[in-house]
């Protein structure tokens, strides 16, 4: 890791082109890392008119491979199958995963039908943000709509309590073309989420690294 660090000067500010570049090169490891972009906000998380929360497609994807979950009712299941999802959850194995606790996918959606039924594992799917909510677009009537749009790679982001954010916008073996159109339209929809009570820079500070390599500070946008 020293070595890897030792090609990144610290002090200075990179452009994007520069970043990607040196998060290709020094991520460059026996797997395919993810390629990671950490902002740090000018939000106070406290406050709960400056939180943010949104979706996102990006044109490249993430590259990541999430399994989703469809809590549905008998009527939806086929629908749900054809669409794309890896489990069908309905009555029986809601059950079956209050008792077991035990969660084997990434993304759950659910129909608004089954959400009084969802409530008994709330506990569970909370903690793990994978509880199906309508504001991120995990709720709703159309089901091959939304496995649709998370099976092309549609994500929810939000802030942590330290207003940052952490997002996988590809990887290591994308075209550092594709990485960079991955991450501006990134840029450009977390722009757009800036909440009105917000004064000053709303961007602090970006970086971008490999899942295991060393950090490189970004330019930030005007």
């Amino acid at each position: 890791m020293d070595e890897l660090k030792a090609q990144i000067d610290a002090k200075k500010l990179y452009s994007l082109s520069e970043a990607i570049a040196l998060v290709q090169k020094t991520g460059a490891l026996k797997f395919d890392s993810s390629v990671e972009l950490h902002v740090r906000l000018g939000i106070n998380p406290k406050k709960t008119d400056q939180l943010i929360r949104g979706t996102a497609m990006l044109p490249h994807g993430t590259g990541k491979i999430k399994r989703i979950a469809a809590f549905v009712s008998a009527n939806d299941q086929a629908a749900a199958k054809e669409a794309g999802a890896d489990l069908i959850m309905g009555e029986e194995e809601i059950k079956i995963l209050k008792q077991t606790g035990k969660i084997d996918f990434d993304i759950a959606v659910a129909t608004p039908d089954m959400m009084p039924k969802i409530a008994m594992v709330a506990r569970i799917l909370g903690p793990r943000g994978i509880m199906p909510n309508p504001k991120v677009g995990t709720v709703g009537a159309d089901v091959k709509k939304m496995i649709g749009e998370l099976k092309k790679g549609k994500f929810s982001f939000k802030n942590d309590d330290t207003a940052n954010i952490h997002q996988v916008v590809g990887k290591v073996s994308f075209d550092a073309s594709k990485l960079e159109e991955n991450i501006d339209t990134f840029l450009e929809i977390l722009l757009k989420a800036k909440p009105n009570g917000v004064k000053g820079n709303f961007i602090k500070a970006m970086y971008l690294t490999s899942s295991m390599g060393p950090s490189v500070k970004l330019e930030i946008p005007s």
